[in-house]
């Protein structure tokens, strides 16, 4: 199926920033297209985003795998915050970690390593998280107003309209993502309703509070596809029981 002219544009933001990254040499990738950016200077953004109060207040952290939020994974870990991840592609039917600092068997330097994470973290079903006090998540573009986009493949979208949907997600939960400032774009970027917006852009220079980002009030059907559905047991389960 021909992308959308929506998909296009997205796809031009998304190329321009992996240019604009890659010329800069601005990421440890050997390539950064088609990648969330692992961007030179995640520890300093993430040692920016710790000194927020939206962060200081939050015990319960859900964050992406990315390489790029790594040191933020780290640093919630060491501060006791619980941490959970999407396994990835939320593909088994209970799709996310549980990184209890508690509970840990290894440093949380280790522990908050996607592939460690696998290997010692118990998953858990969505209906099983608690309540989200900050959602961290990985971006390929953003801009000032909290319209963001990753690769493509609307894991991130999806995982937030199930939370949303479980009444995991509410107006306190703080919602940011930590990149280059190359990352943040001057090109509006175009959205559809199942886009998550963001609360807070975070750079190793600067903090960005974007006014009234769009959050989705749960899964828009008709955007996805039976694959998508199928491929996803937490999704599929869910399609179920709303038709049944």
């Amino acid at each position: 199926m021909p992308a959308s002219p929506l998909e296009r544009a997205k796809q031009a933001v998304r190329s321009q920033v992996w240019d604009a990254l890659s010329a800069a040499d601005a990421v440890h990738d050997a390539s950064v297209h088609g990648r969330i950016p692992h961007f030179k200077g995640a520890e300093e953004a993430a040692a920016r985003l710790a000194g927020l109060p939206a962060w200081q207040r939050a015990s319960v952290v859900k964050a992406v795998p990315d390489k790029a939020q790594f040191p933020v994974r780290v640093r919630a870990l060491e501060e006791g915050k619980t941490v959970y991840m999407a396994v990835p592609k939320l593909a088994t039917r209970k799709p996310f970690y549980l990184l209890d600092p508690a509970a840990l068997t290894v440093p949380p330097a280790e522990a908050a390593a996607s592939r460690t994470a696998a290997a010692i973290a118990p998953t858990v079903e969505v209906d099983a998280l608690r309540p989200l006090d900050l959602i961290v998540l990985g971006s390929v573009a953003v801009d000032r107003d909290g319209a963001r986009i990753g690769k493509g493949a609307g894991y991130s979208d999806i995982e937030f309209a199930l939370l949303t949907e479980a009444g995991l997600v509410t107006p306190e939960t703080v919602v940011v993502t930590t990149v280059h400032a190359l990352q943040v774009t001057d090109i509006p970027i175009p959205t559809t309703v199942h886009d998550v917006g963001v609360d807070l852009i975070v750079t190793p220079e600067e903090t960005i509070v974007c006014p009234a980002p769009h959050r989705p009030t749960g899964v828009h059907w008709p955007d996805l596809t039976a694959e998508k559905i199928a491929a996803i047991p937490a999704l599929a389960a869910r399609h179920v029981a709303r038709r049944s």
